[in-house]
């Protein structure tokens, strides 16, 4: 068992190997190696299989109780100064490794089937393996200057990743404004490592945590200073995790490849952040204020991602929100002190959204089908419907990722959710209200995308409704209702409309696609989504309160086991039974609201947004957070470079102008006098010593 751990460096590296191969062969052998696309593809699937298998058998490991490993080499040292770099194996460390290597291996055979017609498959691959070993490497860090050099290459790679297909002009824009996101909140990040290194002397998470403490209790370092460094650490997370006000490239990034939103931005970068704060959590805990921006910061984010969630009709940009209202609900939990709730959500969620994006990517592949490759009509929901009779087992596992997000028991996200909301009750109320009141948010966002996707009429295959289909009376049409009242000259009822739209798809062309209707997905890209729809369904079950063993295995640092065992002995099933209740029940309202809606075209979803317009175009224009950014900072920052610029022009400028001015006339008198008789100069010199005793003779 031991040879496990010393070999458990091989986790990050075989990926390494993987994209190292694949990137050398594009470079040297670029025909060879594109027309070697399936053998590269296993290569690199056969790799992450292999450290996928070593990630389960170190965390069956530290299940059955094996010490925490550590291996380390001194990297750099001067005088006092001593830098270890290695890996390090405990509990949070074997989860993530299992998360990140099954999640990565699922969506890797998925991409054979997704990516299989465009022409940079190999590439995506090579990618793909380089992003996986980023994340490991980040995994296993020991400390804060290895996790920030990971951090720095995973942001690389979801530039690539976000910018793959960079011929669009959305997906290039998309990976500037990813990229340069990230780059505010890690620069507050490498300002807060410096900051706790100046004030600790350590770069290693535990002594950190323990040093702060005892400087701010001995009134060696102020109060407020160690509050400054905790929210700069914190910026880095809210970043990487897209939290309120740094969340706005997440949704954008949705213009990469499918399998990169199920990797990258549900299941594995995004949680990067949430797994900082909980390998920093030592030093956020001493610190109370820093605890309670990270929860206020959560809570706003979990309400702000949802309510945007509501009214978005691209089908990826809506589970894009749904992600960061999810990751809004894990930092919440880390800011009231719930740790192992909010990585017990990290990891159900981490399958569950993995799972929905993938069924949004076949959602996709099957649509394109239809409406052709453009994303604005393959990914938009209310051209779909009804695709649950084409793609059964698409459908199938979609509804199983709905359900377990909304937290209906027993499904994965029931009991990780329902966790998250009781501590918070215990920590703060009114944080608890915000969390309970999205939670009822989301299952209705939720199970609107499932009815508008995949029940109904098909409506893809109508291209004389698709412009006002993608109008704003689009949602009255998919719902039966007319934008016209139901009276009058020209009025059509329901089934009128039906009548006509059966008319026109017989006279007209079907699309831009080659098929009238959708079809299923191939099996590698369906078998990931019913391996996925698995633990969806049933991982949630070890960590229910009356016998939680995700909490015996991952706790607190700052906790001990027997702590954690005295806190279980204490659970009340009647306090259990009224917040799941509550939770339930707030999620059924959503269910059943969402069904009256986009099932059962019991209420008119326009007629509502006309009466709250002002609400719906709140949420419609994404809190109009991305028209604020561009006025201030890129047009703002344009009318500053130009000042600048004019600066520049006539100051900078002018003053180098004058100089060479000068001297340009300065050289055309002098050369007058040179003549090159020695009387001559001696004069001169005469002059100039009989000018400077005049002078000073004077004065």
């Amino acid at each position: 068992m031991e040879a496990i751990y010393q070999n458990a460096w091989l986790i990050p590296v075989l990926p390494l190997l993987g994209a190292m191969l694949v990137g050398l062969g594009l470079i040297s052998l670029n025909q060879v190696t594109n027309r070697l696309r399936q053998l590269n593809a296993v290569l690199i699937i056969s790799l992450m299989g292999i450290a996928c298998g070593m990630s389960i058998a170190l965390l069956v490991s530290q299940i059955q109780g094996h010490a925490p490993y550590i291996n380390t080499i001194e990297w750099a040292a001067a005088g006092n100064f001593h830098l270890s770099m290695g890996y390090t194996v405990d509990h949070l460390t074997a989860m993530m490794l299992v998360i990140v290597t099954t999640v990565a291996l699922l969506v890797m055979i998925y991409t054979d089937g997704y990516m299989s017609h465009d022409p940079s498959y190999v590439r995506f691959y090579a990618y793909l393996s380089l992003f996986g070993s980023s994340m490991l490497g980040l995994v296993v860090s020991p400390n804060l200057v290895q996790i920030y050099i990971f951090w720095e290459l995973v942001g690389m790679c979801s530039y690539l990743l976000v910018g793959f297909w960079y011929d669009r002009s959305t997906a290039a824009d998309a990976a500037q404004k990813a990229f340069v996101t990230n780059r505010v909140g890690d620069f507050g990040l490498l300002l807060g490592i410096l900051g706790l290194f100046w004030a600790t002397g350590s770069f290693d998470f535990g002594e950190i945590g323990s040093r702060l403490a005892e400087l701010v209790q001995t009134g060696s370092l102020s109060n407020v200073i160690a509050i400054v460094f905790a929210i700069l650490v914190f910026l880095g997370p809210v970043a990487k995790s897209a939290q309120f006000p740094l969340h706005v490239w997440l949704p954008d990034a949705m213009e990469g490849p499918t399998p990169i939103s199920a990797l990258i931005h549900a299941a594995t970068m995004v949680a990067a952040g949430v797994f900082l704060v909980a390998r920093m959590y030592p030093v956020f805990e001493h610190v109370p204020a820093a605890m309670n921006v990270i929860a206020f910061t959560g809570a706003f984010t979990a309400f702000l991602g949802a309510t945007i969630a509501i009214t978005q009709n691209d089908i990826k940009k809506g589970l894009a929100y749904s992600t960061i209202s999810q990751l809004g609900y894990m930092v919440m939990a880390m800011g009231v002190g719930a740790y192992s709730a909010g990585l017990f959500h990290l990891m159900t969620h981490a399958y569950f959204k993995a799972m929905l994006f993938l069924g949004s990517g076949s959602v996709i592949h099957g649509m394109e089908a239809v409406v052709g490759h453009d994303p604005a009509l393959a990914q938009d929901m209310r051209l779909m419907g009804g695709l649950r009779k084409y793609m059964p087992v698409t459908a199938i596992t979609f509804f199983i990722g709905c359900v377990a997000i909304s937290g209906i028991p027993p499904f994965a996200g029931f009991w990780s959710k329902d966790e998250i909301l009781g501590q918070t009750f215990a920590a703060n109320p009114f944080l608890w209200f915000i969390g309970w009141l999205t939670a009822g948010i989301t299952a209705f966002y939720m199970f609107r995308m499932y009815f508008t996707t995949f029940e109904g009429k098909f409506r893809g295959n109508q291209r004389q409704l698709w412009q006002k289909l993608k109008s704003f009376e689009g949602m009255a049409i998919v719902t039966g209702f007319e934008a016209v009242p139901a009276f009058g000259p020209g009025a059509m009822t329901k089934g009128e409309l039906e009548a006509t739209a059966h008319e026109h798809h017989d006279d007209h062309d079907h699309g831009h696609g080659h098929s009238e209707y959708p079809h299923e997905s191939p099996w590698t890209m369906t078998l990931p989504l019913a391996l996925l729809a698995i633990p969806s369904m049933v991982i949630g079950l070890v960590g229910t309160p009356f016998a939680n063993y995700f909490e015996e295995f991952i706790y607190s640092p700052t906790e001990t086991l027997e702590e954690v065992v005295e806190a279980a002995a204490l659970f009340d099933p009647n306090e259990f039974y009224v917040m799941a209740g509550a939770s339930v029940g707030i999620s059924l309202i959503g269910i059943t609201i969402a069904s009256l809606i986009y099932l059962w075209g019991k209420i008119n979803p326009v007629a509502i947004a006309t009466k709250i317009k002002s609400l719906y175009e709140l949420s419609l224009n994404k809190w109009y957070f991305d028209d604020i950014y561009h006025r201030v900072f890129v047009v703002g920052l344009r009318r500053v470079a130009r000042q600048v610029m004019e600066v520049d022009f006539r100051v900078v400028d002018g003053a180098v102008n004058l100089t060479g001015i000068f001297t340009l006339v300065s050289g055309e008198g002098l050369k007058y006098l040179e003549n090159g008789r020695a009387q001559f100069y001696a004069l001169i010199i005469f002059a100039a010593v009989l000018g400077l005793v005049i002078v000073f003779g004077v004065t």
